[in-house]
């Protein structure tokens, strides 16, 4: 990623729950996990206790920062959380020139926490050979200082020390077999394998299929990139070992295994530590979509938990860090760069997760009760376009917001907008991108049911033949329109283009209240 990451602390969530030691941190994960990046260009970022608070609720078991923030590490003791720390790229000259340098950063952002807060990783530097090529001389010399430090410290057996790759170290990475690392970077490289061998540590790679296919629109499909089920024509072959890919991360984690090979290193596991697609982009990023966001992000999770390996090493699967749990605001000036999140800033879902036998996802998983309803923050005109798509072309059953019936009152576009977006998202089965109408709409996990009035959400409903815009039934014509299939043939183009820009996502303040009196 770019690099005004290197400022950001960064939080790994794993979603799969499951019994941890807590205090002997080499049994940890003999089970692969998903985890989730956290960045902190974000508006009204959680406070460090809010923050852990929020991950217990979402019972996570990992957290992964890209500094030791003291007031996390603080935060997270007696939590069972593990937790990987970093020293930023802004460090590595510090460490690597100072054995006495590194051993006090050891005290201070180890020693000082351990075995309270469970730290279980030390990344070093964050994409150092590629994004600050003059500090790689010194990557290896503070990676052995730091481990040194560790040995005295007796905690070397506990505490592993690697650093994060970007894929571009890699070249000719399909077909696979024909994959190595970058010539000009075997004097880092090669050392560094033989040091992670050596202490049993993982090769961290930020691997991303959505940025291999918007290079290679054309060659690579979109549906390999995102994990979707192939038929075997359309499985990409590498020729030299006739292994059949389904989807381009496997192809990029092989591409690795290779290049480790080539320089005589078969023992190390590699480590997925960044991964994901942007849930909204620019008109250059047209595939920067919720739908895809939530295809790749949601295959991505299955195909780890089903412990599905790659065609290469079947009988080892990948830990992968999926980028990232909130979406970063105040990143510019690429309108992805603010949007590979799984959640705003304020903790609702950006989109729900389809993921089937994964363990708890709690907020984010499907298979909550959900609702779609109306932001705060919003003027009517805006509100009520979309209201008038949900209850017209959208076909939402809006009868029960009619003069008289259980949910007209308060008699608002607000209210009214709320009930008509959660008819709809129930109607398309919680779909993804059912819940957005324009960037208006959020869903939420707290029932918006008020007096009489029961939401979709909360009861079966009978979707009826009448549509209606708000509180008024819409014409002969739209009504005749309604009981036909959509079909872009029979809609003016104006139409169309009317509705296509209701699902354009932005980003506002949000808030759960509906009902405004």
């Amino acid at each position: 990623m770019v690099n005004s990451k290197l400022s950001a602390v960064f939080i790994t969530v794993v979603f799969i729950y499951f019994t941890v030691p807590s205090t002997a941190n080499q049994e940890q994960d003999k089970e692969p996990f998903v985890g989730v990046n956290i960045g902190t260009d974000v508006s009204n970022l959680l406070s460090a206790k809010d923050l852990v608070s929020f991950l217990q609720v979402q019972k996570i078991s990992h957290v992964r920062l890209y500094d030791a923030n003291p007031n996390i590490l603080k935060e997270l003791a007696n939590t069972k959380i593990r937790v990987i720390i970093s020293v930023p790229n802004n460090q590595l000259l510090a460490i690597g020139s100072s054995n006495t340098t590194a051993a006090s950063w050891i005290n201070r952002n180890v020693v000082d926490y351990y075995p309270e807060t469970l730290i279980t990783h030390i990344g070093v530097g964050d994409e150092v050979l590629t994004t600050v090529p003059s500090s790689a001389p010194l990557l290896l010399a503070a990676i052995q200082s730091l481990y040194s430090a560790l040995v005295a410290a007796n905690l070397h057996t506990q505490v592993k020390v690697s650093t994060p790759h970007a894929a571009s170290i890699v070249l000719d990475s399909f077909p696979p077999s024909q994959a190595y690392f970058n010539q000009s970077l075997i004097y880092v490289m090669a050392p560094l394998l033989q040091f992670l061998s050596k202490t049993g540590s993982p090769l961290m790679m930020n691997l991303y299929p959505y940025y291999v296919f918007m290079e290679n629109k054309g060659v690579v499909p979109l549906d390999n990139s995102l994990f979707k089920p192939l038929t075997p024509s359309k499985e990409m072959v590498d020729p030299n070992t006739l292994l059949h890919y389904t989807n381009v991360l496997d192809a990029m984690i092989d591409a690795a295994y290779v290049s480790m090979k080539n320089l005589n290193v078969t023992d190390v596991p590699v480590l997925v530590t960044e991964s994901g697609w942007p849930s909204k982009g620019d008109s250059k990023e047209p595939y920067a979509t919720i739908d895809n966001a939530d295809t790749y992000n949601s295959n991505l999770i299955n195909h780890v938990i089903d412990h599905s390996g790659t065609p290469l090493h079947p009988e080892i699967t990948s830990s992968v860090f999926i980028y990232e749990l909130f979406n970063e605001d105040l990143r510019s000036p690429l309108v992805s760069e603010a949007s590979w999140g799984l959640f705003y800033s304020n903790s609702t879902t950006v989109y729900l997760l389809h993921v089937s036998g994964s363990g708890t996802f709690l907020a984010n998983d499907t298979t909550n009760q959900t609702y779609c309803i109306a932001m705060d923050g919003f003027d009517l005109k805006t509100l009520q376009a979309a209201l008038d798509w949900a209850c017209g072309p959208g076909r939402a059953n809006c009868s029960e917001i009619q003069p008289g019936e259980s949910c007209y009152q308060p008699n608002n576009v607000k209210n009214h907008a709320c009930y008509a977006f959660d008819s709809y998202y129930q109607k398309e089965g919680k779909a993804p991108g059912s819940c957005d109408f324009k960037g208006v709409a959020m869903i939420t996990a707290t029932d918006p049911s008020h007096g009489s009035c029961v939401f979709p959400g909360s009861k079966k409903v009978v979707y009826k033949t009448r549509a209606v815009v708000n509180s008024t039934e819409v014409s002969s014509g739209a009504e005749r329109l309604k009981l036909f299939p959509f079909h872009t043939s029979q809609i003016p183009a104006t139409t169309i283009a009317f509705c296509i820009s209701l699902f354009i996502p932005l980003i506002r303040k949000k808030t759960n209240q509906c009902i405004i009196i």
